[in-house]
């Protein structure tokens, strides 16, 4: 929304602008680990407030901005408070304060921040006609610190942090003990499976979040590749978040008991469908497409959450996700890139590349094993 008028007024291209968001997204990824690290260890609170006063000194910057080098270290700001103020910390805050209990409020979450960019987009746009993308930095600097900063700031400390660790050491004591002696074989066993899944989660993860910033950053020109008016094309875009909303009350009602490894399976195979549809039928699948996709999308947010915790556990979540969503954040930041690229050079046959990469995270969690015990049911 602001790419554009912000590129005009100091003096770059609009893909210079990308560009420093997507340092921000590297940015994020080298912090992720150390600020789960640290949820781990003092709880969601004291990170999620910091990362809201970041935010609206990297904004309050950006607004301040005169160049290429202000732009660049405004976003290199927002890339510290994104590396500890987005969904992965969201998750890990309500895993340390919940437990293995922390999956319904996971899903609660995402659903109402499934209507982020249905309000935010039209405001920041509003906002932009009336003060400026300037104007517009400053404002959202405000909502930080006079909306968002209390709310985190009433967040739980962490009462229960007694229990939770008894919990977790009741947990992993009886491990120690049969890992002394004869056992220390099958220890190293574990620890291979335990690095194998983390290998395969980070790939999946990567996977998601290549797939879906490229299909944000290309829809409308990818649909039109295929056949579709500009206008059919905006039709679909629009209905990608009502999906993915729709995708998300689904899974918090009907597949709330169903393992988060089944759920991630059916949900990365929806975007590889669609793909296909849209490749053997061209515009008359544009909707099927979309929606597949949405919902696919929708879900899997969710799994990046209820996943892990369900294969490893509460303890050292917040580290563990900080890990997971690195290599997720660095193809995140390339996704546009490197996308345009395959439309540049191959149009519709670009998609190939999107659904080959979803049959890859399906076949990764099939690989992934499963867990001997689990609080959800087996997979």
């Amino acid at each position: 929304m602001l790419a554009t008028p912000m590129a005009a007024d100091l003096g770059v291209t609009s893909a210079t602008v990308f560009a420093a968001f997507s340092l921000a997204l590297l940015v994020s990824a080298l912090l992720g680990p150390a600020a789960g690290r640290a949820i781990d260890r003092h709880g969601g609170r004291p990170a999620l407030m910091a990362s809201n006063l970041v935010f609206a000194l990297g904004l309050c910057a950006m607004s301040q901005a005169q160049g290429q080098l202000g732009l660049f270290a405004a976003w290199l700001l927002m890339g510290l408070a994104m590396g500890s103020g987005l969904y992965e910390a969201a998750f890990a805050s309500l895993v340390r304060l919940h437990g293995r209990d922390a999956r319904q409020a996971i899903t609660g979450i995402t659903l109402i921040a499934g209507f982020a960019s249905t309000v935010g987009w039209p405001l920041t746009t509003l906002l932009e006609q009336h003060g400026g993308w300037r104007g517009a930095c400053l404002a959202w600097a405000g909502l930080h610190l006079l909306i968002a900063l209390p709310l985190n700031w009433r967040l739980p400390g962490l009462p229960g942090q007694h229990q939770h660790a008894s919990a977790d050491a009741e947990t992993t004591a009886p491990q120690a003990d049969s890992a002394r002696g004869p056992a220390t074989s099958a220890s190293a066993t574990q620890q291979a499976r335990a690095r194998w899944t983390t290998a395969l989660l980070a790939l999946v993860f990567a996977i998601m979040g290549f797939a879906g910033t490229a299909m944000a950053a290309h829809l409308p020109r990818l649909l039109q590749a295929h056949g579709s008016s500009l206008a059919a094309a905006v039709a679909v875009g629009a209905l990608i978040g009502p999906a993915q909303v729709g995708a998300r009350l689904l899974e918090y009602s009907l597949l709330r008991r169903a393992h988060p490894l089944w759920v991630a399976r059916v949900a990365a195979a929806m975007h590889p469908m669609g793909a296909l549809a849209l490749l053997a039928l061209g515009p008359p699948a544009a909707l099927c497409f979309g929606l597949l996709h949405g919902a696919g999308n929708g879900i899997l947010t969710i799994v990046k959450g209820t996943l892990p915790l369900a294969l490893f556990g509460p303890q050292g979540y917040g580290q563990r996700m900080g890990v997971l969503m690195a290599p997720a954040r660095v193809a995140q930041a390339l996704a546009p890139w490197l996308f345009g690229l395959c439309l540049d050079r191959f149009e519709a046959g670009s998609l190939w590349l999107s659904a080959s990469l979803g049959a890859l995270a399906v076949a990764a969690l099939m690989l992934v094993p499963k867990p001997s015990a689990s609080p959800s049911g087996a997979p």
